[in-house]
């Protein structure tokens, strides 16, 4: 079931860049309008996430043997069926899967990682509950009966019988996820889950559900910002979170579609994850790749997306010192090749850092300063190259000092929006735009 790359083809500090405009540029003002779709019945990818491979230690590095994780994810649009996406795409090895289970959590107890037994559900590959990842294969469930809403949380079980090795994983969950020892995936309570997790989700990369009135999914392609570093722990505040939340609230439910989150912190345009950076920081394997190495796997692969809004450069600013000329040139490519598959490209323009430090010291200056000016004054300029640019730094930065992010948005390292802030770039997006 490891399609063609399935078609799939912290930093402790900043990603993403860019958080709220008031003020959008848009390129294609007609683009992107409403479309009654009564009865289109179709897959809609309702939550995914953009995984690397395990780190040079830790139990990232060493996996799992004889364990069971259980993890919680928040969907955006609902549906009547689902079905789960496993990845072993980064892995080293083979990975058995024991059996594995979906449910809804158990909300009348205040244990996170209680689920409600009368939910639970076993994922079948095949028909078969154990089953084999193949080393880099990506794996699809069976479709599951299990109504959700909109907003849903799940809580995914799954079983480790054998040593996996090096773990394909997602890192800023700002998601609280458990381990323990044994098979404890059919246990509605999680007292056995003995290790509590504030980072990670293992092996897991996506959830579809199946629509009666099927309106596609919007990918959010950023770093950190929208990954949720900054906001509230385990409250769906990133700010992909809050923008389907705003959709819901804009748009008739046979026009809703998903938002796909496809950020990882300390993501880059044109850097691998273990390129050392200006400000001391060497760089871990949970960084990632390029985003052009990951265009197959994050973007073109998932379900049902007609709309990519990309915020990225801002690390290739602070953390690499790359020229305006550079970053420039790197988001129009990715313009122009994800354009080219037919979707809707949105840009963001980056936001303010200074304060911001990496290590012991601090990395903005005032060359850099002009840099992110450059790279955002092209942006302005030229939003008719792309579907549409949104104006993040002029939501994120303060008026009485633009080089710095509002006090009321900071989340404390100047360069994350907090909640509110987070909310202000959700509300930045340009809906008609996303929407079709």
């Amino acid at each position: 079931m490891n399609k063609p790359r399935r078609r799939r083809l912290l930093i402790a500090l900043g990603l993403l860049l860019a958080a709220v405009a008031s003020t959008v540029i848009v390129a294609n003002s007609g683009a992107a309008s409403e479309q009654q779709r009564h009865g289109q019945r179709d897959w809609v990818g309702s939550w995914a996430a953009a995984v690397t491979r395990g780190n040079l230690s830790g139990s990232t590095f060493v996996g799992m043997n004889n364990q069971s994780v259980r993890m919680i994810v928040h969907g955006s649009v609902g549906g009547d069926k689902i079905r789960i996406r496993l990845t072993n795409l980064h892995g080293e090895q083979a990975v058995t899967i024991g059996h594995a289970t979906v449910a809804k959590p158990n909300t009348a107890t205040p244990a996170l990682s209680d689920i409600d037994p009368a939910t639970t559900q076993q994922l079948t590959f095949g028909g078969a509950t154990s089953f084999v990842m193949r080393k880099g294969a990506e794996v699809l469930s069976d479709p599951i009966d299990m109504r959700v809403g909109n907003d849903q949380d799940l809580v995914v079980s799954v079983f480790f019988p054998t040593p996996t090795g090096l773990t394909t994983f997602h890192t800023t969950t700002r998601q609280n996820n458990y381990v323990g020892p044994g098979d404890l995936v059919n246990d509605p309570g999680g007292a056995g889950y003995t290790t509590e997790r504030t980072c990670c989700w293992f092996f897991l990369s996506g959830v579809d559900v199946l629509r009666d009135d099927a309106a596609g999914s919007v990918i959010v392609f950023g770093d950190s910002l929208a990954d949720g570093l900054g906001t509230t722990f385990n409250a769906n505040l990133r700010w992909p979170d809050q923008l389907f939340d705003r959709l819901q609230r804009s748009v008739r439910p046979w026009n809703l579609p998903g938002v796909l989150n496809l950020s990882r912190g300390g993501a880059r345009l044109d850097h691998e994850a273990l390129d050392p950076s200006e400000g001391g920081f060497v760089g871990f394997p949970a960084l990632g790749d390029n985003a052009f190495s990951r265009l197959n796997e994050d973007v073109f692969s998932q379900t049902g997306t007609h709309a990519v809004i990309v915020d990225l450069g801002i690390n290739d600013l602070w953390m690499n010192s790359d020229s305006a000329d550079t970053i420039i040139a790197a988001l129009r490519q990715l313009n122009q090749q994800i354009k080219e598959r037919g979707y809707t490209v949105l840009v963001g323009t980056l936001g303010p850092f200074e304060g911001l430090s990496g290590g012991t010291a601090p990395v903005w200056s005032p060359e850099k300063e002009a840099t992110r000016q450059a790279v955002n004054k092209y942006l302005r300029q030229h939003c008719g190259e792309f579907g549409g640019v949104v104006d993040f730094d002029k939501v994120l930065a303060d008026p009485a000092s633009p080089t710095k992010i509002k006090p009321e948005f900071d989340a404390g390292d100047h360069i994350h929006p907090n909640d509110a802030g987070s909310k202000a770039m959700a509300d930045a997006i340009p809906l008609n735009l996303i929407v079709r």
